[in-house]
C-alpha cells in the first residue's frame, strides 16, 4: 500500500514542482500540484502530464486512484493565495 509521501515523490518524478500536497488513505489518493511544467497547457493537458507519466503505476493498480484537485502554474497558485 502506497502512502502519500510516495505518490507525491512520484508526482515530483514526473515533472519538476514548486508544491504538491498529497493526501489519501493508500487506496485513493488527492493532490494538489504547482508546476512551471504546466506553463501554457490546458487543464486537461495538464492532468494528462500527470496521469501519462504515472501510467504504469495506474496500469499495474499500485496505484488505485489519483484525484487532481489543484494544477496550478506558480502565478496561478500565488493569485489564489493572495
Amino acid at each position: 500500500m502506497l502512502t502519500p509521501e510516495q505518490v507525491k515523490d512520484m508526482i515530483e518524478a514526473v515533472t519538476p514542482c514548486e508544491y504538491v500536497e498529497v493526501e489519501g488513505d493508500g487506496h485513493h489518493f488527492f493532490a494538489q500540484i504547482v508546476s512551471s511544467g504546466f506553463e501554457g497547457k490546458a487543464r486537461l493537458a495538464r492532468h494528462r502530464l500527470i496521469k501519462d507519466g504515472l501510467a504504469d503505476k495506474l496500469a499495474s493498480n499500485e496505484l488505485h486512484a489519483l484525484s487532481i484537485t489543484v494544477a496550478a502554474t506558480p502565478a496561478e497558485w500565488a493569485a489564489k493565495q493572495a
